[in-house]
């Protein structure tokens, strides 16, 4: 029976490098994917590509590709990422670039464009696309419009499948949806196709794909069990080896840290997931409901019994728009009587903001290491601790209401308890929101763009 082996190379954008390395070289892949981004990511690269229109990618995955292509190209692993953001093609030539002149001879880099939507806003409303806001859909587009930053859509795995008809060797996407970076490899090695689909096999494809898509979380990071977790500083990256019959193995390179048993695994199912029946992504709908896993040896799992049903008709598509700032301050408290200085720094800050008339939308003060994690919840300790730092945040309608909240915190150092000091200011930083939207699937067509060292050709 044939067995398509995927390995997991990234589970988001600033992950390490080494675990993807080791895949690379000793992993017997047929395929290496990535996934870089978040759903702020996107605003984030299209502010660096308005200002510079040859960024907007993952700036990471030039340097993760001329370390990993030289070894995927001579084993034959084919590679897929997101990390292309909001410029696909400026990715793929960059990493050409580098192909060429590591003089690897043969390479094609494949660029996947459409899901980008920023400049499509009024034609997809004029078509008769409301653009409601799926978490409260009493609001209009209308009171962001002259804000919006960013606006991309969750695609699937159709130009991936493409990408790789065409003889793609690396596949670089934009807001490819995370399960997409394992789904389409997986469809052109087995042939699906979404015309004439079996969505049980679809739906074990994305399940799988959702236990690997961020890499280590899989393998007992993030887990309850990290006290068994060996050697998490040399944390090996999962493996799925996936059979026809839609049944899977989970497992990790022998000799590298981290734990693999259905407890992590079951943890990574619940990750991102809202409704385990009704997992929705491009690709088709996953039922996580239905999945069997079992441990198969010492970190490796097996995954069985998965299903699916027909994907949606609409793509969620995450619109990303100016909010605000927020500003952020932090006073340093010593002992003695630290919780009592605390109350009086908080005291002094609100009186100075009625003072001087700043009425943040959104005021906050947490005490580092008492109650900045559970808030008003949280019980006060019966001794004072040894410090603390109380930290101020606010959300403010413009940059100079954030640098004045700002001022008027350090004014505690000179009028507040004795012993006070400020921390090392922190810059203002503009609020990115998000306004998640569902746009018809048929509006959102894409497209392929096939790199070689010396010619490029589109493919609509």
């Amino acid at each position: 029976m044939k067995r398509v082996r995927l390995g997991a190379g990234s589970g988001y954008w600033g992950d390490m490098l080494e675990p993807a390395v080791e895949l690379a070289k000793r992993g017997q892949l047929d395929y290496l994917g990535f996934d870089f981004l978040a759903e702020l990511t996107m605003s984030l690269l299209q502010r660096a590509k308005m200002k510079d229109n040859t960024k907007g990618y993952i700036p990471d995955i030039v340097p993760w590709m001329r370390t990993l292509l030289p070894i995927t190209h001579a084993q034959g692993t084919k590679m897929v990422l997101n990390g292309g953001g909001t410029n696909c093609v400026a990715a793929a030539d960059a990493v050409m670039a580098d192909a060429s002149r590591a003089g690897l001879s043969g390479v094609r880099v494949a660029a996947i464009t459409g899901d980008d939507l920023t400049d499509r806003i009024d034609e997809l409303r004029a078509a008769g696309v409301s653009l409601q806001n799926m978490e409260d859909p009493s609001r209009s587009i209308d009171e962001i419009a002259d804000r919006i930053v960013a606006a991309h859509a969750y695609i699937g795995s159709e130009s991936i499948i493409e990408a790789l008809d065409l003889g793609a060797e690396v596949v670089i996407g934009g807001r490819l949806a995370d399960s997409a970076v394992y789904v389409g490899p997986l469809m052109h090695e087995f042939g699906w196709d979404f015309g004439n689909a079996d969505w049980d096999l679809i739906g074990a494809a994305i399940t799988v794909a959702h236990v690997i898509e961020c890499a280590g979380i899989c393998c007992g990071g993030m887990s309850s069990q990290w006290k068994n977790v060996p050697e998490p500083w040399n944390m090996g990256f999962p493996i799925a080896e996936f059979a026809a019959d839609g049944t899977a193995q989970i497992s990790k390179l022998p000799g590298t840290g981290g734990l693999i048993n259905q407890w992590t695994i079951k943890e990574h199912l619940l990750y991102e997931t809202h409704n385990p029946s009704d997992y929705r992504m491009p690709d088709g709908i996953a039922d996580l409901t239905t999945l069997r896993v079992n441990d198969a040896g010492s970190n490796v799992v097996s995954l069985s019994d998965m299903s699916g049903r027909e994907r949606p008709e609409m793509l969620k598509v995450q619109i990303g728009y100016t909010d605000g700032w927020i500003a952020e301050a932090r006073v340093l408290i010593p002992f003695p009587d630290t919780l009592a200085k605390a109350d009086r720094c908080e005291e002094i800050i609100r009186k100075r903001l009625d003072i001087v008339g700043l009425t943040p939308r959104d005021l906050r003060f947490d005490r580092v290491g008492i109650d900045a994690l559970a808030g008003p919840l949280a019980r006060r300790p019966r001794r004072d601790p040894q410090e603390i730092e109380l930290r101020v945040t606010a959300h403010v309608d413009s940059r100079e209401e954030a640098m004045q909240l700002n001022r008027e915190v350090t004014h505690v150092t000179t009028i507040g308890p004795v012993g006070t000091a400020f921390g090392a200011p922190l810059r203002p930083r503009e609020v990115i929101a998000l306004w998640p939207t569902l746009v018809p699937r048929e509006l959102i067509p894409t497209s392929v763009v096939i790199e070689e060292v010396a010619s490029s050709v589109a493919i609509a």
